[in-house]
């Protein structure tokens, strides 16, 4: 067997002669199926660690199923993927030299454009450049020598997605003489701290919550700890009542007014305490975004009664009530299509839904709230009766049934002033004898976010639906600067649910987010105060999914009771720098790298109006960085995000809410 330095020039000469198409598809066979000694072919290690946007990568095919084929030469060996998409490889320190074909794939039709790049140790060190469909396909080859990760991306070359069926055809890592160890995949995972909650106990969530004089309350402790857990509070109100043993606060306020109530919680391990501020007072409601699950995102109009219970049920077991997530929220579909009303005029549930008050008492039992869906037009989006003409009628009904979140949507809605029709549903709601959080679903066409808080919402949604993409992704997340000057306590903008988990809208699948992209989610939905809305199936949550939605010190800055969101203070190319002042004194910031390879992001102090030594923390791993002077600079991974406390905390025991 011939020495693999000696073969390596024929290699990269038959490569070039497939490129230039001078010999036929039996002859790149050949070569596709005799690599050199001491190479691997790409398509040999764990495909499953490619990231990509849309569609699932291919060995030895393309996205769609078929044999890879550029120019008319087909390639048995080789990765068919889709812009956009990431591969990592630890090289193990035995790689010599990195080989393909690349190009989009003749099943394109000469559609698409793509940029393939090869890049070591966060360098690209082959770039294609861009890449149409239907032009001949070209020769990348790299230089491993040293390297330790090799990653292959695919850009979408500048526009959409669309059609970007990009083949890394006959891609080959070739080895070092005498190498004893070969290249594997890699999944590229964000440092995020795991969900290990210490066995002392700790409370969580918000620090402030409101209701109406006379009206049910009802609020869950959400404490971690070595169970079982014993839940104690002093100065709690007369008319409220805590069960020790599950910590449910349930009763009425009798009177307007601020309580400040210490909560404790005793366990094995120790105790915990914690200053909580309940207001009595008229639309004291989402005084902190709103913390739970909606049925949409996973479930599109396919949710039923069964499934709404699970998620209840799962809420509790994993863990994520213990941090704060407190509503249950069951979207369209629930209702009867057609007229879908009795003689009465009374809106009536379908045949999955058959008993609605049931559902809402299962839910409260747990220390949840309830939270139901319709339209102000005459059908919802999914088809099902809308609240047209009956708005007082559905309200009270809503009321009956024990409901306390209304998301409104606005299909078929034929109202030429969007703001008329959320105006009659508030009032509605306001002859009530229940407080029923009131979010705005108008998707921001008519700049909702200024007169939201006039016709009585508690959130409103800023822009249409959120995909599980990076360009739909990027698009609400850093196009929310300005909208924060109308956020605060009560009244809050709402980019939409979050896409993180198992998602598909009916047809369950995993979130096409990279791990770094889910990161950028939430570190956005947190610095901009947005209510956090999980959708994803509760009963299937994966250990990175539940550091993601449990990281406290990262929620705790989405519930800050202050309530000021975040604004871009920053923009260098792609990356950019978001703060918000917290109520302890001290500042959240995000570093964001909207880049498709690693950057560094760098905060000045100047930017968030601090001067001198700063202790900076990161909120995501948990990670004291110390105190610095002027600036902070960290290595972002690629369209990847971090989460920053940056100033000395003072030490106040309560918040005491501003007037609105």
């Amino acid at each position: 067997m011939r020495c693999f330095t000696r073969m390596l020039p024929g290699v990269l000469l038959i490569f070039a002669i497939l490129a230039a198409r001078a010999v036929t598809p039996d002859a790149a066979l050949l070569l596709a199926n005799n690599a050199p000694a001491q190479a691997i072919w790409v398509d040999s290690l764990d495909i499953r660690y490619v990231a990509q946007e849309w569609g699932q990568p291919g060995t030895g095919q393309t996205v769609d199923g078929h044999p890879l084929t550029l120019h008319g030469v087909r390639y048995p060996h080789g990765l068919g993927t889709h812009a956009n998409s990431v591969f990592n490889i630890d090289l193990a320190g035995s790689a010599r030299q990195f080989i393909a074909m690349v190009g989009i794939d003749d099943e394109t039709q000469g559609a698409g454009s793509v940029d393939f790049r090869v890049i070591v140790d966060g360098k690209t060190v082959a770039d294609s450049g861009l890449r149409r469909g239907g032009e001949s396909p070209i020769l990348l080859t790299a230089d491993l020598t040293g390297g330790h990760r090799l990653t292959l991306r695919v850009d979408n070359g500048g526009d959409t997605n669309a059609d970007d069926h990009a083949d890394w055809a006959g891609a080959l890592i070739t080895l070092i003489t005498g190498a004893i160890t070969s290249p594997v995949a890699i999944e590229d995972v964000p440092s995020i701290a795991p969900t290990l909650a210490p066995p002392s106990p700790a409370i969580h969530g918000p620090r402030i919550v409101g209701s109406t004089p006379g009206h049910p309350f009802l609020f869950r402790i959400p404490a971690t700890g070595q169970t079982p857990l014993i839940f104690a509070a002093e100065d709690l109100p007369a008319q409220l009542t805590l069960d020790p043993h599950t910590g449910i606060i349930t009763g009425t306020l009798a009177q307007d007014g601020v309580n400040v109530v210490t909560l404790i919680v005793k366990g094995p391990a120790g105790e915990a305490k914690r200053k909580l501020t309940i207001v009595g007072g008229d639309r004291q409601l989402a005084l902190t975004p709103p913390m739970g699950w909606n049925s949409w995102n996973i479930w599109g109009t396919t949710v039923d009664d069964r499934k709404m219970r699970a998620a209840a049920d799962a809420l509790l077991s994993s863990g994520l009530a213990q941090h704060g997530y407190q509503y249950v929220n069951l979207d369209d579909a629930w209702e009867q299509s057609g007229d879908g009303r009795d003689a009465r005029g009374e809106i009536l549930s379908n045949e999955k839904f058959p008993d609605l008050p049931g559902l809402a008492a299962f839910i409260h039992a747990r220390g949840f709230k309830f939270g139901i869906y319709s339209s102000p037009g005459y059908k919802t989006c999914g088809g099902y009766c809308g609240s047209l003409n009956h708005e007082q009628q559905d309200a009270e009904t809503f009321a009956r049934w024990g409901i306390d979140y209304l998301k409104y949507d606005w299909c078929t809605c034929l109202d030429k002033d969007s703001r008329q029709p959320y105006r009659r549903m508030r009032a509605a709601l306001d002859r009530c004898d229940r407080d029923i959080v009131f979010s705005l679903c108008e998707y921001g066409m008519d700049r909702v976010w200024e007169w939201g808080a006039q016709v009585g919402g508690n959130c409103w949604r800023t822009t249409d639906d959120l995909r599980d993409n990076w360009e739909r992704l990027s698009d609400i997340g850093f196009g929310q600067d300005g909208h924060e000057r109308y956020a605060g306590p009560g009244h809050w903008n709402d980019p939409d649910m979050l896409v993180v988990g198992q998602i598909g809208w009916g047809n369950p699948r995993p979130t096409q987010l990279t791990k770094h992209e889910q990161v950028t989610h939430l570190t956005l939905w947190c610095l901009q105060a947005s209510p956090l809305l999980i959708g994803c199936d509760l009963t299937h949550l994966d250990p990175f999914t539940m550091d993601l939605l449990a990281n406290d010190e990262v929620l705790e800055v989405d519930q800050d009771p202050l309530g000021k969101a975040a604004k871009r203070v920053a923009q260098r190319g792609d990356t950019e720098v978001w703060a918000r002042p917290l109520w302890d004194g001290t500042m959240a910031v995000g570093l964001f790298n909207r880049n498709n390879g690693p950057h560094s992001v760098t905060v000045h102090w100047s930017e968030l109006g601090l001067r001198g030594m700063q202790p900076v923390r990161d909120l995501w791993q948990h990670h004291d960085y110390g105190t610095t002077a002027d600036a902070f600079t960290l290595e972002i991974g690629p369209h990847s995000a971090a989460m920053l406390k940056i100033g000395e905390a003072n030490h106040n025991e309560a918040y005491l809410p501003k007037s609105r």
